[in-house]
């Protein structure tokens, strides 16, 4: 434990301070601590008659158009629903939608499809639902999903996915008659049916200049500008009814406290990920806030391949070292999250009952058996100072903060580190390349429902996203296992498994699980915070008239 008065008062004040941003704030004060020449025209004309007049902004009302901003925007003019993560924002704004979904409580739905059933081991077949439309009024037939899903697995086609690909590991593709479509998978797979709720795998038709993204769902793609704005339009003959708005706008802002500014200042109706520390005070104005738990876990990536996080000893030591009670409070301003000991949130169907240790002594320990040894209140290993570098991304209010209190707990104990903000692509490739020791990041575990693929991804050793090299072949094993076994009970068993494994060897350092922070103005009705965040708007999203 850390018994160095300067070390102890130097993580009291650190979350000290992130404990006084919870205060309420008035317009003026609100406005100096953010970087006013930031603001469009229109926000600082809205904001400095608010400061002026001594009122709190008024939002402009337009009850048929919907304005959100949130922290991603598309990557192309046209974004592919297939490629890359395009499908969340197609879903999300209602535009595509997907042979299955998932529900409120994580269960698994027919959504275009009518049913799906198990015809062979390997063998699915998936029946559609009659009179569903694409958005230039041509019927969904069998071979039209055929057509939409076919190119995600076929490299070089505007389609191909080799995440989404890796996913289905599909031997064949066909269609039987109008309504039955038959996946044949190369190997047996009990989270085939999930899988067909990825927002990627979207039920496309045959796309047009009028409709470049011909899509069955209540809005109708528009417009994108490339990294800002996504524009979609009701689609007023959708089968379950008229959606709620004429248009739904969709604006990227990669710093959360510029969007905060821009929805006071009345520019944008709904913020997705609203600043946790600010959510208490905004209510306040009288926005509506939403906030309830998902499958997002904020966790470190190590870099396992190189450097000092190579040692699994020294991996549990930094595990150990970090007060998540204490940064849950803190960055998340007590309304975001629960502290993390393992993959999935309690409650949400996978969780395991291992729980978030937090031990400076027995941190300490663990430095010591890696082969540490401290000198003058720090720790060094094979002569050098032990460094961390600590990597992260800005996009996310909670990121930051959350870096940074890790690295007060670490000093602490007497271990030295480095905090750096930038790119979420940028911090992936200092894993990669082995500048840095520790990213954090924040993904969503169990996107469609299911708990292997984000591990497959994220740890198996030959993993999309495995970005820190970590290897480990009863790991491969049990995911392999999870993957291919349809017994509920014994899958249940591989993914308790697979998550003491992870614990054990800290093959990644969970944090922890975060509540989704909204807030809109007053009058939205039909909106509610989704567990696995690929959710928005539906066609009964509106304003109250």
């Amino acid at each position: 434990m850390c018994n160095n008065e300067s070390c102890v008062n130097r993580v009291t004040s650190l979350v000290a301070l992130y404990y006084n941003i919870r205060r309420p704030v008035g317009v003026l004060e609100y406005v100096s601590k953010r970087k006013v020449h930031q603001m469009s025209t229109l926000t600082r004309f809205v904001v400095a008659a608010a400061l002026a007049l001594g009122s709190a902004v008024p939002a402009v009302a337009e009850n048929d158009s919907l304005s959100i901003a949130t922290a991603f925007g598309p990557n192309a003019e046209v974004p592919d629903p297939r490629a890359g993560y395009n499908g969340w924002m197609s879903n999300q704004s209602g535009v595509t939608e997907t042979l299955m979904g998932i529900d409120y409580d994580l269960k698994l739905y027919p959504r275009v499809a009518e049913s799906i059933a198990q015809a062979g081991p390997t063998t699915w077949r998936v029946t559609l639902r009659e009179g569903v439309t694409f958005h230039d009024g041509s019927p969904l037939t069998a071979q039209t999903v055929v057509d939409a899903i076919a190119p995600i697995s076929e490299e070089g086609s505007a389609g191909h996915n080799a995440r989404i690909a890796k996913l289905l590991d599909l031997a064949g593709l066909s269609a039987q008659g109008e309504r039955v479509v038959v996946f044949e998978t190369n190997a047996p797979n009990a989270a085939f049916p999930w899988t067909l709720s990825e927002p990627g795998i979207a039920v496309l038709g045959a796309v047009s200049q009028a409709f470049p993204i011909n899509a069955t769902g209540p809005y109708i793609f528009r417009e994108a500008v490339p990294d800002q704005f996504y524009r979609v339009e009701a689609n007023a003959a959708y089968r379950l009814g008229e959606p709620g708005f004429d248009e739904v706008r969709i604006v990227a802002s990669g710093d959360p406290a510029t969007a905060a500014l821009a929805f006071e200042a009345g520019e944008v109706d709904m913020i997705i990920n609203y600043p946790e520390a600010d959510f208490e005070r905004i209510q306040e104005t009288g926005a509506l806030g939403f906030s309830a738990p998902t499958v997002r876990l904020y966790f470190f990536t190590l870099n396992a391949a190189s450097g000092p996080m190579a040692n699994p000893m020294i991996r549990r030591a930094v595990s150990m070292a970090i007060d998540r009670d204490g940064i849950v409070q803190a960055a998340l301003s007590g309304v975001g999250g629960v502290p993390a000991g393992t993959i999935y949130p309690a409650g949400k169907g996978w969780a395991s009952d291992i729980a978030p240790v937090y031990d400076p002594a027995g941190a300490e320990k663990l430095l010591e058996e890696a082969g540490a040894v401290k000198e003058g209140g720090r720790w060094m290993l094979d002569g050098e100072p032990l460094e961390i570098d600590i990597v992260t991304y800005s996009s996310r209010a909670a990121l930051p903060p959350t870096a940074e209190l890790t690295q007060a707990f670490l000093q602490a104990i007497g271990v030295t580190s480095t905090v750096s903000v930038g790119e979420y692509g940028a911090s992936a490739d200092a894993i990669k390349d082995g500048s840095a020791d520790m990213f954090l990041q924040a993904w969503v575990t169990t996107p469609q429902g299911d708990p292997g693929a984000v591990l497959e991804t994220l740890l198996k050793s030959d993993g999309g996203s495995n970005a820190g090299g970590y290897t480990n072949s009863a790991l491969d094993t049990l995911l392999e296992a999870g993957r291919t076994s349809f017994d509920p009970d014994r899958r249940r068993a591989i993914y308790d498994a697979v998550q003491e494994i992870i614990a054990a060897d800290a093959a990644l350092i969970p944090v922890f699980h975060v509540n989704q922070v909204n807030v809109a103005r007053a009058g939205l009705m039909g909106y509610a915070v989704h567990p696995t965040e690929t959710y928005w708007i539906t066609h009964e999203t509106r304003f109250e008239e």
